[in-house]
């Protein structure tokens, strides 16, 4: 009889840990799969054109990705020891990762600021909150894009010059490969850059639109 019940005792305890064990194994497979959920979803921002790129028939126009990522380089280059590089660095890489779900919405769309942010706010609660969890590394995601949404710190001042230089930085560019004017990029920006180093990099970018293209025909 004893080592009956000490048999049903064993076989318990070992039916509990299996069970303990595959609840947590469940658990952490659910948690991986919405990692992978999520990454699956910032993939759009690699496959998404940008609107305005789009609007104007740039043959092969840059995606939502290519514009953060080179915001990213720009913020590395920051030498301004009052800000904090690194979390500007952070900030740029997640400033439009909203856009994975909602698009690129530009101002000729005719959605209204307020239910843009609303879109957006939705959007990252289902990323960081829905998806990740209550994590340190969620909790930071959302929080360096609330903090640029904002505006209010010199980080995200800063990041803000840097979105808008780098679309004007495009644009440039994408008159020397299109031969598009692309002038109302400039025009929307000018006089709107804050910071000083961003505001150099602004001065020489207008310097080197205005001079005249180099001759490239024949001498005779």
């Amino acid at each position: 009889m004893e080592n009956s019940i000490t048999n049903n005792v064993s076989t318990n305890g070992r039916d509990l840990i299996r069970g303990g064990n595959e609840e947590t194994k469940t658990k952490k497979t659910t948690k991986v799969g919405n990692i992978l959920t999520f990454l699956h979803i910032c993939e759009q921002l690699k496959r998404t054109k940008r609107t305005g790129w789009l609007n104007h028939n740039i043959a092969n126009p840059e995606s939502i990705g290519d514009h953060m990522h080179r915001m990213s380089i720009l913020a590395l280059l920051c030498n301004d020891e009052s800000l904090n590089r690194e979390r500007c660095v952070k900030m740029a890489v997640v400033h439009d990762l909203a856009e994975s779900i909602v698009g690129d919405i530009t101002p000729l769309d005719g959605v209204t600021k307020e239910e843009k942010h609303r879109r957006e706010q939705e959007a990252m609660h289902h990323l960081c909150t829905d998806l990740l969890g209550d994590t340190q590394q969620s909790i930071e995601i959302y929080s360096l894009w609330e903090e640029y949404e904002n505006a209010k710190t010199p980080e995200a001042l800063f990041v803000k010059d840097l979105d808008k230089f780098e679309m004007i930085l495009q644009a440039f560019e994408y008159e020397q490969s299109d031969k598009k004017n692309l002038t109302e990029f400039f025009d929307s920006t000018r006089g709107k850059f804050r910071h000083p180093l961003v505001c150099e990099w602004a001065d020489e970018l207008y310097s080197q639109r205005e001079k005249p293209p180099p001759f490239t025909g024949n001498s005779e």
